[in-house]
């Protein structure tokens, strides 16, 4: 399944203030996904060396080399890393593949793509943005501005390490925040290379340093570290829990991208191609780990039989196999844990009365990689456990309905709430159903698409707070209001007699 290859041994620590560190912390495996083999090791910071970066970036932020640096000086900044980014495309395509096992297609069209563009969106929102003046009340001008918060945690997950990351990155650095990346311990090879492309486009020492490390020790001693002021992470809902009771204790703001089981409607009015293309690419994409994956496809009854066989037809057909290869359509997963626990839903959805349609075990020729052929099943109701369970793989629930009604209640019928995908060319259908989904997102007639302007989130355990433009820019700084007399008011005279 993949040609053999022979890549270089290498070693990540953590980058702090600019210079690399080692410390003395416990070195873990990094694994490459399509062969099982080690490719490198991390070595873990532990609570003295967060507590270093974290003075780093607390001392970068009071120098003001970068958070009273001009928005026009920072935007200078901030596209030369958009133009060196996008320089180092294919090499940092290379790392995330070797680290994550995701396409290399995917990821030079999409993920390194989307890391450059986000420090020019930045770069542009910060250029249009602007303050407040009130002038309502007599004898007063009031002005509102916004100013950086200081010191901002950034955790990152393992299935878009780059281009999550960046995302995160961009917006605190955008507004003069510095900040503290920490990326998941399964996939720190791109990261560590990005981060060092930052500093040679020109970012000061100390505003964006980087450790590495496991969550419950290098996570947990940066999101309860007092001296941070902000943290954002994406991930798995139960992580985010602790991450926002650590942080909890010391009242720090937290933004939180969460879980998701999203539903994938397909109703009968909908153009039967695009309703099949979108779905394959909304759970088989990005090898089926993401959490904005349409993971319950939700069929209208009449037009099931036919869908479910059309389906199964191409999802058949995807080619998986070496992610290196740009023919590959599907990689493996991330871990060898987690490919044991998707294809553990198998015998799950089984016991639960689910009919399994296709897949459902590794492909021949796996050898030691962590592949999952694209998985589908036929669930009895919405209350299976492969239909509420966030299974964060190629696999995907099928469910049918009736009416529109009963797709947005079955839809809401869930502890997430992400995104929602419709698809149908009746208006009123479009209508009635985006007005009913409790979700943060809602895509019609289109895979997953970014508008980075508009909020990005999700209700109920799918997260809390929204990233974008005007989002990130309410998280990333604080509002200071300073009112001014335009004539001298008139004072009392306290113990003038």
């Amino acid at each position: 399944m993949n040609t053999p290859r022979s890549f270089p041994f290498r070693t990540v620590a953590s980058l702090i203030a600019g210079r690399a560190i080692e410390g003395t912390g416990p070195r873990l495996p990094i694994i490459y996904p399509a062969t099982g083999q080690a490719v490198g090791e991390l070595i873990e910071a532990d609570a003295a060396l967060v507590d270093q970066a974290v003075a780093a970036a607390r001392a970068s932020f009071r120098s003001g080399a970068w958070s009273k640096r001009s928005v026009g000086k920072r935007q200078d900044v901030l596209m030369q890393i958009h133009d060196v980014v996008r320089a180092h495309a294919a090499e940092l395509a290379e790392l995330e593949c070797l680290n994550t096992g995701i396409v290399m297609r995917e990821l030079k069209l999409r993920h390194i793509e989307r890391a450059a563009y986000n420090f020019r969106f930045f770069a542009e929102h910060i250029g249009q943005s602007a303050g407040q003046v009130y002038t309502q009340t007599e004898g007063y001008q009031t002005v509102v501005v916004r100013e950086p918060v200081g010191v901002a945690a950034l955790l990152a997950p393992w299935n878009a390490p780059v281009a999550l990351a960046s995302m995160k990155v961009a917006a605190a650095i955008a507004f003069g925040n510095s900040c503290v990346l920490k990326p998941s311990e399964q996939t720190p090879l791109a990261l560590y290379r990005f981060v060092e492309l930052l500093h040679e486009a020109g970012l000061p020492p100390g505003v964006v340093n980087l450790i590495n490390g496991r969550g419950p020790v290098t996570g947990h001693a940066l999101v309860s570290h007092p001296d941070i002021d902000l943290v954002s992470f994406t991930g798995g809902t139960e992580t985010g829990r602790s991450i926002m009771a650590a942080a909890g204790q010391n009242l720090v703001p937290c933004t939180m991208e969460l879980g998701g089981k999203s539903a994938n409607i397909v109703f009968a009015s909908a153009d039967p191609e695009r309703a099949l293309d979108g779905p394959l690419l909304g759970i088989f994409s990005n090898n089926g780990q993401q959490c904005l994956a349409g993971s319950r496809i939700l069929l209208e009854r009449r037009i099931a039989d036919d869908f479910i066989a059309r389906f199964t037809e191409r999802a058949r057909r995807i080619r998986i196999g070496d992610p290196m290869d740009d023919a590959t359509e599907l990689g493996p997963l991330a871990s060898r844990s987690h490919m044991h626990r998707v294809l553990g839903f198998v015998e799950t959805a089984r016991a639960d009365g689910c009919s399994l349609i296709t897949g459902g075990r590794q492909p021949e020729g796996a050898g030691e990689g962590f592949y999952v052929e694209p998985t589908a099943v036929l669930a009895p109701s919405n209350a299976v456990r492969v239909a509420q369970d966030e299974i964060f793989g190629p696999f995907a629930t099928f469910l049918l309905f009736d009416t529109p009604d009963q797709a947005i209640e079955m839809a809401n019928d869930s502890r997430f709430g992400l995104v929602s995908y419709l698809w149908s060319d009746h208006l009123p259908t479009v209508m009635r159903a985006s007005e009913g989904l409790r979700s943060g997102v809602v895509w019609v007639n289109t895979p997953m698409m970014r508008e980075l302007r508009a909020p990005f989130g999700g209700y109920r355990e799918s997260g809390v707070g929204r990233e974008g433009g005007a989002a990130c820019e309410a998280f990333y700084t604080e509002p200071k209001t300073i009112s001014i007399p335009t004539v001298p008011p008139v004072l009392r005279k306290l113990g003038a007699g």
